[in-house]
């Protein structure tokens, strides 16, 4: 257990982290658990990882989790090919096997003098067989090569941060393991603020009627794939860099809101916008700020 001081991530200056989360992340740093983080895609969990490890001032090591990845290869692995082809063209010295061993995320993490992030990224990629995998490898905290024999140690229990968009669900026991936290879409003051940490100063109007038209696509009923808030950023720079104008209706035609192709990224949702602008106003609103 560390003896390190409780509160040590508050935020950053590019990350605005609400309370709970600052807490959420406190706990998983003081009892050195892995910090399992859901959300839907845009509320920065990736991100998030980025900025402890800034805040923290510790490298980040990333692992990217696929469907075919298991939990030994985030340790080492063993390149025979390259030592094949080097005693086939006289390149490298082929008698000493550690040449060719290389450490995973997971081995880079643990062979660290110093304390590190390591980000597991969509750990619910993997097979159903890896969460439990990858919890035994960090609690060994040690690993074998087994071509050298020798063992890797590692000095400091890193700080991890697993990700998942629930595309399956993950075993009883990981869960039991992780300190977790589900990052709620940002409310309206929420994303003022995280507006202003990327747009310093914006003017007043434009902020409020992005914010109207973006909450509006939000609540359309029947899309795919709602507007995240990477998104929203992407739209409000075009906005800023052709110095185009927003139209000033409450409830403007979404045909009207200039690149609308940088919020709605599939075609489907443009259909589904179309279909629901002519739909009759009183259904069509039903109490939400709804396009027309």
């Amino acid at each position: 257990m560390n003896n390190l001081p409780f509160h040590q991530f508050r935020g950053t200056e590019g990350y605005v982290a609400s309370r709970a989360l600052q807490d959420v992340v406190n706990v998983a740093i003081a009892l050195e658990r892995p910090l399992l983080l859901k959300g839907e895609p845009g509320t920065g969990k990736t991100l998030l990882a980025h900025h402890i490890a800034k805040a923290l001032g510790m490298e980040i090591i990333l692992w990217n989790v696929k469907s075919t990845t298991k939990a030994r290869d985030g340790l080492y692995t063993y390149d025979t090919v390259q030592r094949l082809n080097d005693a086939r063209f006289g390149d490298g010295d082929v008698r000493d096997i550690r040449h060719y061993i290389k450490h995973g995320p997971l081995g880079r993490a643990f062979a660290s003098p110093e304390r590190v992030v390591l980000l597991i990224d969509e750990v619910d990629k993997g097979d159903i067989e890896f969460p439990n995998d990858l919890l035994f490898e960090l609690d060994e905290m040690r690993f074998h090569v087994l071509e050298t024999d020798e063992w890797v140690k590692a000095n400091h229990r890193p700080v991890v941060i697993v990700t998942s968009n629930s595309e399956k669900e993950l075993p009883d026991a990981f869960l039991r393991r992780c300190v977790f936290h589900y990052i709620d879409f940002p409310d309206e003051a929420q994303m003022r603020a995280i507006i202003d940490v990327h747009f310093p100063g914006l003017s007043g109007d434009l902020l409020q009627s992005a914010c109207t038209i973006f909450y509006g696509l939000r609540e359309v009923p029947g899309l795919r794939k709602r507007p995240s808030t990477s998104e929203l950023l992407d739209w409000i720079r075009a906005l800023l860099a052709s110095g185009a104008r927003l139209p000033e209706e409450e409830t403007p035609p979404f045909k009207s809101v200039p690149f609308l192709g940088a919020l709605v990224k599939m075609e489907e949702d443009v259909d589904t916008l179309t279909r629901h602008a002519n739909r009759p106003a009183d259904v069509r609103t039903a109490g939400h700020r709804f396009f027309r």
